[in-house]
């Protein structure tokens, strides 16, 4: 394992109260079948308004990772957080703030943003300074509530009504012991078309909008799509290859070929394009991934969960080529592949 990253212990936290598609369906005026069936939610956890924000979420699943690793927080070198950008205060380090908490005194906090895509670049930035002898020991912590930031009456952002609330950290350490390694994290890549950079947005409380009494009545920090059929027309015709090159991309990066993957940790997305995804990665979406359906999309989250409860179910086993595959808007598709000892 001369040289290698390890994937030595992992978490992951979710708010307890529970909203349903039902629910949701109710207050949007969307049929259930629609919200249940089509966009695959059953349920999501959500924060209440004075709890679980983005730090508290993270320092759950931190002190669950580290224990997972055996690793005490004054061992890490870097904690980076990689989650949504929407966090306790605005323009404000959470990275800081976390490493504060958890007593990792010795580890300097830095912050990463690719949205939904973070977690496979947030593996593959740590990676590379690990492999380049930078740091030693790192903890990943993601969170996200941007559930506080959709609008159920607003019909054009209709995709992000599966947005739930929860939070990942993961230690990834320089040639770990193999005893106390989960996974081998391997290669990576990742792609970006900025063309959607402007497609999702909150309209007011950056420096175009600054927020105003005018901004808050007009209701304009909440996240729209000011063109959605144009949106998902142009998506429809990227997203799949893009996905599907990202893969075989990390795959080429680490000496695997496609045939070789056993289970992918995959975004939240509607049910019938995950289906599609996996048949055209060559897997069975029933046994080799994990349908997000009982936590919605929560962000950079979701390969951590989806991994947990893959594993749970016996669907992730020892020697498994695990892939952790993401799409963020941007928009920005990326993947990383793990080889997982158990």
């Amino acid at each position: 394992m001369a040289n290698s990253v390890g994937l030595t212990g992992y978490d992951y936290y979710v708010p307890e109260n529970v909203v349903t598609g039902a629910e949701i369906a109710e207050e949007s005026g969307i049929p259930k079948e629609v919200v249940v069936e089509k966009m695959g939610l059953a349920e999501k956890r959500v924060c209440p308004p004075d709890e679980d924000h983005a730090t508290d979420m993270c320092i759950e699943a931190a002190n669950g990772a580290l224990a997972d690793a055996a690793v005490e927080p004054a061992e890490v070198d870097l904690v980076l957080y990689h989650g949504s950008e929407f966090k306790d205060h605005i323009v404000w380090s959470a990275a800081a703030n976390i490493a504060d908490r958890l007593g990792a005194t010795d580890a300097y906090a830095t912050e990463s943003y690719t949205l939904c895509a973070g977690a496979p670049v947030a593996l593959r930035q740590v990676r590379a300074q690990l492999v380049a002898g930078d740091i030693e020991t790192a903890l990943l912590v993601s969170a996200s509530r941007e559930e506080d930031l959709v609008d159920y009456t607003n019909e054009n952002a209709s995709f992000m009504f599966n947005f739930g609330s929860g939070a990942s950290a993961a230690v990834l350490e320089h040639d770990p012991d193999r005893s106390r390694t989960r996974a081998l994290v391997h290669g990576s890549d990742a792609v970006t078309d900025g063309s959607f950079s402007e497609d999702v947005v909150m309209p007011a409380g950056g420096s175009v909008a600054p927020p105003s009494h005018e901004t808050v009545e007009a209701d304009d920090h909440t996240l729209d799509v000011p063109d959605p059929d144009g949106m998902k027309e142009r998506l429809g015709e990227v997203s799949l290859d893009n996905y599907l090159t990202v893969a075989e991309g990390a795959l080429e990066q680490s000496g695997y070929e496609p045939d070789d993957i056993d289970f992918v940790a995959v975004t939240h997305m509607k049910r019938s394009f995950h289906d599609l995804l996996l048949d055209r990665l060559g897997l069975d979406p029933e046994s080799d991934g994990y349908y997000l359906d009982e936590y919605g999309h929560v962000q950079s989250v979701d390969q951590i969960i989806a991994l947990e409860e893959g594993r749970k179910r016996g669907r992730v086993e020892s020697g498994d080529v695990v892939l952790f595959l993401a799409a963020g808007t941007g928009y920005t598709w990326a993947a990383t592949a793990l080889a997982w000892l158990g």
